[in-house]
């Protein structure tokens, strides 16, 4: 029997009832209206970089999305589109975007996973977010069992969140115990994206990136070069998947940077790094959080522990169940809470856990 551990990047979690992997688009559409037709739960799976599935595991129908495909597209806008099949992994799309000398998402190399679940987070990283690019993203939509196109301006895109992450199904529909990504309402099949015609990137509004590029903020560099120095500085934080590194043995960045009321950012130390969010709020730092709320990188003496290398990615260091990982991950959120009055909110999708 398959384990979700097999699929997912922090390779923790138990069985899956029933796994299916689909490899062309009428695949994924027939698992999904089979599992809802006999009202069995689902799981979609892409690349599990961002799922954290419970020990014992998900009592349905999991559905790996393996999709291929990537295709420059005319769509008479006077740029091109590139028309993504939504399990073609991501850096290969970077990868493509780079060979055919197009901007837009440079910076957003060595990021796991698969392209259809770029929307649904609104993967951002070193200043650049997927919203940006978006022209299109096609779906199906579970609860009305309809094909829809969703236009950018429909997609409901805000701070690593989009209507796809937070429309759901009902809460009476089979499998919703398992956690929101159980009740998921919109599949992604495929993501359109506008790209630029390019041997510069777009400005770089990232510090770090733009002192490593050796530009001022706002500046531009070649983007072979973006994306090698991006690479670099992701490997130095453990966030490229390194099978010899264990620090890479996790989703990512286990919490979301909080954004909150003007008002409480002023009760957080005024060295703690901050930025303007819309409407008055102010982003922090969850990584300068949970360090100084005592929590060091390499933190943890068991089985989970924090990366080495950065303090908000949470790893598993061989053996780990999930328990550990939701233990840990509890005891930064309460220890940040109860000493800057800032909750901080998970990252991955959680399924059968809570914390």
């Amino acid at each position: 029997m398959s384990t979700l551990a097999e699929l997912t990047t922090l390779g923790v979690g138990g069985p899956a009832g029933r796994l299916v992997r689909a490899t062309t688009e009428a695949e994924l559409l027939s698992a999904v209206q089979e599992a809802d037709a006999a009202r069995e739960p689902l799981l979609l799976v892409g690349g599990g970089s961002n799922l954290l599935v419970g020990d014992a595991g998900f009592p349905g129908t999991v559905v790996q999305v393996a999709t291929r495909g990537a295709a420059l597209v005319d769509c008479g806008c006077g740029y091109p589109t590139l028309d993504v099949a939504a399990g073609e992994p991501w850096e290969s799309v970077v990868d493509r975007a780079l060979e055919e000398g197009l901007a837009g998402i440079e910076c957003l190399t060595g990021i796991p996973g698969t392209t259809g679940a770029t929307p649904v987070q609104n993967v951002g990283a070193y200043g650049q977010e997927v919203a940006a690019v978006v022209e299109r993203v096609r779906t199906w939509d579970r609860l009305t069992g309809q094909r829809r196109t969703l236009a950018v301006g429909d997609c409901g895109f805000g701070y690593r969140t989009s209507r796809f992450k937070q429309e759901r199904l009902p809460e009476d529909w089979p499998g919703a115990e398992q956690g929101p990504a159980a009740r998921q309402r919109w599949v992604v099949l495929g993501v359109e994206l506008a790209l630029r015609p390019a041997e510069l990137s777009d400005p770089v509004r990232y510090a770090e990136l733009a002192r490593a590029l050796g530009v001022p903020e706002g500046g531009r560099a070649p983007l072979a070069r973006v994306r090698e120095t991006v690479l670099a500085l992701r490997a130095r934080k453990g966030m490229v998947l390194d099978p010899a590194d264990p620090d890479t043995r996790s989703a990512g960045s286990f919490f979301t940077n909080p954004v909150v009321p003007a008002a409480a950012a002023e009760r957080v130390p005024a060295d703690a790094p901050r930025w303007p969010a819309p409407e008055g709020r102010v982003k922090l730092s969850a990584a300068w959080l949970i360090q100084h709320a005592g929590f060091p990188p390499g933190y943890g003496d068991g089985p989970a522990a924090l990366s080495g290398k950065h303090a908000l990615a949470l790893t598993n260091r061989g053996g780990a169940r999930a328990e550990d990982l939701v233990a840990l991950a509890r005891t930064l959120r309460d220890r940040v809470a109860d000493r800057f009055g800032v909750v901080l909110e998970p990252e991955p999708a959680l399924v059968g856990v809570a914390l």
